[in-house]
């Protein structure tokens, strides 16, 4: 198979167990990144606040070298996060401002405070 036409690779190397004995640690590999980290069991009942929910499929002869599949990612993409600001003047909103407050003035005569 040519190298254009193969999946882009995530690969994870597991080389020991975290300090409270809990998880594991682990160096991923994948496209333009090789990071540091740790995995840990799912736990019912406990939110996934950052990091992705992954499956470790570890391959024939090297059981310490895992593929990775992505099941769920629990990081704000760019296109979640938007563009700009977040909108928080609704239409409704600034159409009651205008009622409230009048619309800007006209001319000089609207503009003094006495």
């Amino acid at each position: 198979m040519a190298d254009e036409a193969r999946a882009p690779f995530d690969v994870v190397l597991v080389h020991g167990p975290t300090d409270d004995g809990a998880g594991a640690r682990i160096v991923r590999a994948r496209p333009g990144k090789l990071e540091a980290g740790e995995i840990r069991p799912v736990r019912e009942g406990q939110p996934i606040n950052a990091g992705e929910l992954v499956t470790l499929r570890p391959r024939e002869g090297a059981p310490n070298v895992c593929d990775v599949t992505v099941v769920h990612s629990a990081a704000p993409t760019e296109d979640a996060r938007g563009a700009g600001p977040a909108q928080v003047a609704t239409r409704a909103y600034r159409d009651s401002w205008e009622r409230i407050f009048g619309g800007a003035p006209t001319d000089a005569s609207d503009r003094a405070l006495n």
